[in-house]
Formats: structure tokens, C-alpha cells, sequence
């Protein structure tokens, strides 16, 4: 019996590396297509993403786009209300845990939406330039969006190439 709960939770690891280097790879062709485009936001959010287990990645992934979408929402908003200043940053963030724990109500990603948040207002407040900055944190968003994505559909891919016993029992 050990042996077998051994096999089986080394097989999730190697699904997992397997999912991992296919998301890896898709994603750099992907983004290598786009100049100037670093595509380590994709790659971490694709990472964070993808999960053997396909029940989990779903989870996973549907929060973690919804509370992305809350922090990209609060950091816009306070790009665009008030000046420049660097306590923007905390305040936002702070508001966006707020939010996303007594609003939102996911657990699961919480910790996204701030992250989100500060990629939005860090690349404002780095620039200098409202405009440029909500160019270029709405650019990283999307990144994060498409690594969320890729993660799910490497998951949803692998089940069908590679079944694991707990994807055949949920028929997916």
C-alpha cells in the first residue's frame, strides 16, 4: 500500500513538471511573438495555475482571474484618482485585501488581488507617466491573464493525453 500512495504522488509530481514545461514552452512562443515582451508575469501565473488535478485547477484558475480582475480594477482606480505619491501603494494594497476578503469572499488567490494591484500602480509610479503606466500595468495584466489560462488549458490537455485515477473517476 505505501508503495502504491509513493507511485502515485511521484506520478503528480512528474504530471506537474510535465505541465510545467509544456505551459513554459507555449507561453514563450506565444509571447516571444510580442516585442519587448518579458514573459516571466505569464510564466509565474501559468505556474501558479496549473495543477494535475483538474477540479483543483479550475478552482485555482477561476480565482485567480477573478481577483486579478479586482486588484487590476483598484489599481486602475487609484492611478487615476489623485496625484503621484508613493503611499498610493500601501493604501491601494490594503484596499484591495480588503476588498477581496469581505467582498469578493475567495479564498483561494486572495493574495492576487494585492499582487495585481501593485503591478498596475508600481509600473504608474515608476514611470512617472499615468498614461505609460496604466499601459504598461494593464500589459502585465494581461499577461497574468493569459499564464491563468495556459495553465488551465495545459491541465485540461494533460488529463485527456495522461489520465490520472482521480481525473477518470470525475469523468474528465
Amino acid at each position: 500500500m505505501a508503495r502504491l500512495r509513493f507511485l502515485k504522488d511521484h506520478l503528480l509530481g512528474v504530471r506537474f513538471a510535465v505541465n510545467v514545461f509544456v505551459g513554459t514552452a507555449v507561453l514563450w512562443v506565444l509571447l516571444e511573438r510580442f516585442e519587448e515582451t518579458n514573459p516571466i508575469w505569464a510564466i509565474a501565473s501559468m505556474i501558479s495555475s496549473t495543477e494535475p488535478q483538474i477540479k483543483k485547477a479550475e478552482r485555482i484558475a477561476r480565482s485567480r482571474l477573478i481577483n486579478a480582475a479586482v486588484g487590476c480594477a483598484i489599481g486602475l482606480l487609484f492611478v487615476l484618482v489623485g496625484g503621484s505619491s508613493a503611499w498610493k501603494l500601501p493604501l491601494a494594497l490594503s484596499v484591495a485585501v480588503l476588498v477581496s476578503s469581505y467582498v469578493v469572499r475567495i479564498p483561494t488567490m486572495w493574495r492576487q488581488a494585492p499582487i495585481t494591484a501593485a503591478i498596475v500602480i508600481a509600473a504608474s509610479l515608476t514611470h512617472r507617466s499615468r498614461v505609460t503606466g496604466i499601459a504598461q500595468g494593464l500589459h502585465k495584466v494581461a499577461e497574468v491573464f493569459v499564464g491563468c489560462l495556459v495553465g488551465l488549458l495545459v491541465t485540461l490537455l494533460m488529463s485527456k493525453v495522461w489520465p490520472l485515477p482521480t481525473d477518470e473517476k470525475s469523468g474528465r
